[in-house]
């Protein structure tokens, strides 16, 4: 589920091309959940749609189930930016943190695990809040130089605050 790799890098340190590539792989795998997170942050529409496959798939039942809740699991890119632009847009400020990140490349699929703090205040009453610490299992398929996340599970380690003010039970 997670990545438990005992090294960052699987190229040989000797051949400095597949090492520069894993490296770019790295970064660009990487970059799709900071646009996952950013594009949330800034309500960015395109931003947010361009950290997804088409045919992505967002699991937050593991994360909700710590205080009841019980999402769907979204499916489909248009489907998950649609869903959490709506619930989230003019309503609910944020902010997105990713730490440890730890990726395996596998060919064309990657996989990432990461720490991702996300702070979550209703817009018009900051006082009601849900800070939550998570631990996403990310699964990411390259589009030529792209990566796009194809398959997005979060957990929750521990929250603060009201979570069902923010997404409902």
């Amino acid at each position: 589920m997670y990545v438990t790799a005992e090294h960052a890098l699987s190229a040989p340190a000797t051949d400095a091309n597949a090492v520069v590539q894993e490296l770019r792989d790295r970064a660009e795998i990487l970059d799709a959940l900071y646009r996952f997170g950013l594009g949330q942050d800034l309500k960015d529409k395109a931003l947010f749609a361009s950290a997804f496959a088409a045919d992505a798939e967002l699991d937050f039942r593991p994360a909700a189930a710590k205080w009841g809740g019980r999402p769907p699991v979204m499916s489909g890119r248009d489907t998950i930016v649609t869903t959490i632009l709506a619930l989230f847009t003019g309503r609910v400020d944020t902010t997105h943190q990713v730490t440890n990140p730890r990726i395996t490349v596998d060919g064309d699929t990657a996989r990432l695990t990461a720490l991702v703090e996300a702070q979550h205040l209703l817009t018009a009453d900051h006082t009601a809040f849900a800070l939550l610490k998570n631990p996403y299992d990310v699964e990411l398929v390259r589009d030529g130089r792209c990566w796009l996340i194809h398959r997005l599970r979060i957990d929750n380690t521990w929250y603060t605050g009201d979570p069902t003010a923010i997404f409902g039970n």
